[in-house]
């Protein structure tokens, strides 16, 4: 059983960051209600998307859920989500949120109908303006310092940082604010701007202080690593690898096992300073790095995989999503956090439980994303409370739909 067995949770979402909040919960053990409109939310066709259309991405963020699909612009359907968000129990009357609705559905108005309310609302920006990932991180400036050295371009990255970090403060949020609730009684609203994480996370890098205090406007540096020594080769047979030489530790691994410590330590005679220091193999990555490419130029990963793993160098491999799905076993059931499931509408792939491992509560196995309304039914019987002829009125009149 998961370690939030009981808990109920409300989530009313689109995109990434509550989505994978109220997953995270799910896959913990909670039970998580996502409402939707009848066609579906704003991201319930969001790409990647199967051949036929299916959403890959809503699948992927919504495993363990429970859903129901409502006319949101009904008044009926307003005041049944309202039910939901607000049905009585010691472990419900939690709510997540990043839709900005004012009047019937903020946390002034909820909380008449639940006075110990917890809501947890994601909103764009401290101003009340609209904002995604794509816009936060190049306003933050990461882009500015992304791509190759010397390059003049920003490059925005792949990965929505800033909402993956904000769907998991919105999870700590909630939890925060239900021990809160616990102790004292008393509910509240809990928010947090897209932006605000991406700020604080600027200042908690020490890239604020970089700035304001050095003066310093980090420059593109590829893909070296900033402040130590890291940086990628191309090896004899074509591959790519990183290689990393943050701590002490995996520094002298790395050396030693390039056999290149007689030149390491001609270069510190020459520069009159320690290599030890990783500020120092910093400054000086370039000669370094002039150092190891022809070692790693004229070596096979197959020739020296092996006895780098054994040497406890901490290296990878650069791979593609495909080649990584392909060659890594800890993408595949091997992995406990993983296992092939049946997705309704999609077919059978292997996906990602928690990576959490709980002592107290043995690992739940991940549940596939439910369809768009598959629990509409139940949702109403058991939480909402309305008896079966009503629930078979609303279907009738087209308020709420099953899958």
């Amino acid at each position: 059983m998961g370690v939030l067995k009981g808990m109920r949770v409300v989530e009313g979402s689109a995109f990434v960051a509550i989505p994978l909040a109220g997953m995270t919960l799910a896959q913990m053990g909670a039970d998580v209600i996502r409402f939707d409109r009848l066609e579906g939310g704003l991201d319930h066709h969001r790409w990647p998307v199967t051949q036929d259309g299916k959403s890959l991405f809503w699948a992927g963020l919504n495993k363990g859920k429970r859903s129901i699909a409502i006319d949101m612009r009904h008044p009926r359907g307003r005041e049944i989500i309202t039910e939901i968000i607000c049905a009585p129990g010691p472990d419900a009357g939690l709510f997540l949120t990043n839709l900005r609705v004012r009047g019937w559905m903020d946390h002034e108005t909820l909380s008449t109908r639940r006075p110990d309310l917890v809501m947890v609302t994601l909103l764009g920006d401290r101003h009340g303006h609209p904002a995604v990932d794509y816009t936060v991180n190049p306003a933050v400036g990461f882009p500015d310092a992304t791509g190759p050295e010397g390059s003049a371009d920003p490059v925005a990255h792949v990965l929505p940082a800033w909402d993956c970090i904000a769907g998991n403060m919105a999870v700590t949020g909630l939890l925060a604010a239900e021990r809160h609730r616990l102790r004292t009684g008393q509910g509240q609203s809990v928010e947090i701007t897209l932006k605000d994480v991406a700020a604080a996370m600027l200042g908690n890098l020490g890239i604020i202080g970089e700035v304001a205090v050095n003066g310093v406007d980090r420059p593109k540096n590829g893909n070296a690593l900033y402040g130590a020594y890291g940086q990628d080769f191309v090896c004899a047979d074509g591959e790519r690898v990183m290689v990393i030489g943050l701590t002490d530790r995996q520094w002298r691994g790395l050396v030693e096992a390039t056999g290149s410590g007689a030149a390491i330590a001609a270069l510190e005679a020459e520069l009159g300073t320690s290599l030890a220091d990783e500020g120092a193999r910093w400054l000086h990555r370039g000669r370094i790095t002039a150092i190891l490419a022809p070692w790693f130029a004229a070596n096979r990963v197959a020739e020296f995989g092996a006895a780098f793993d054994k040497a406890g160098v901490t290296w990878s491999l650069f791979r593609s999503f495909a080649r990584a799905l392909a060659e890594d076993p800890d993408f595949s059931p091997q992995n406990p956090i993983f296992a092939e499931i049946d997705q309704p509408g999609i077919g059978r792939y292997p996906v990602p439980g928690s990576p959490f491992a709980f002592s107290a509560a043995g690992r739940e196995p991940p549940a596939p994303a439910p369809l768009l309304g598959q629990h509409t039914e139940e949702i109403l019987a058991d939480v909402a409370g309305l008896p079966s002829g009503e629930i078979a009125r609303l279907f009738d009149e087209g308020i709420v739909k099953g899958p």
